[in-house]
């Protein structure tokens, strides 16, 4: 069993977000010990979609203002069309990536997360994956896109869709277990 006890995991998202690609993730870096804190623009409920359906609802713990990128080990970006749309329009979340990304962490991103990191103009050179929509834009933006259920790069995770979840899951448990035996 792996023992993420010593890890402190980010994650970004706001209403819109692809219900699954939060959830499932979240739940599977608990279970595994890490620290999960959820960050939005505020923090009133979110809401989640399923199939362009209204789903489940989360509280997030602090507003993306209060976040110290220090205190974290890995940030992961769930995807749904709205959300990470409405993400790239917040200064802070950009920034955040940023942060995260300059100091060589952990950045997690499924679906539509990747426009976030287009966003923050970090894609540049990298081998990707995304929703099929997105891979345009992450093309535009210089990264080496490919059709894969989960590309690592270096510390840079990402996966196209709620089916490879359980990929994307193991990626990011595999790299914070290698991050936390090199600490």
């Amino acid at each position: 069993m792996t023992d993420l006890t010593n890890a402190r995991v980010l994650m970004i998202a706001t209403d819109g977000f692809e219900n699954d690609e939060l959830f499932k993730p979240r739940q599977a870096l608990i279970d595994a010990g890490a620290k999960v804190t959820l960050a939005s623009i505020k923090t009133d409920p979110i809401q989640g979609e399923k199939d362009g359906e209204k789903a489940d609802t989360i509280t997030p713990d602090l507003t993306l203002s209060d976040v110290d990128t220090e205190e974290f080990d890995a940030l992961v970006i769930p995807g749904g069309v709205k959300n990470p749309d409405k993400m790239r329009t917040q200064e802070r979340a950009v920034q955040i990536v940023e942060e995260f990304m300059d100091d060589d962490k952990i950045v997690a991103a499924i679906c539509h997360g990747p426009w976030l990191l287009v966003e923050a103009d970090m894609v540049d050179g990298r081998k990707m994956t995304s929703w099929p929509s997105v891979r345009t834009d992450l093309e535009n933006a210089g990264a080496d896109v490919v059709d894969e259920e989960v590309v690592v790069d270096g510390k840079l995770i990402t996966s196209r869709k709620p089916d490879d979840i359980p990929a994307f899951n193991r990626a990011i448990i595999d790299a914070l277990t290698e991050e936390l035996a090199e600490a």
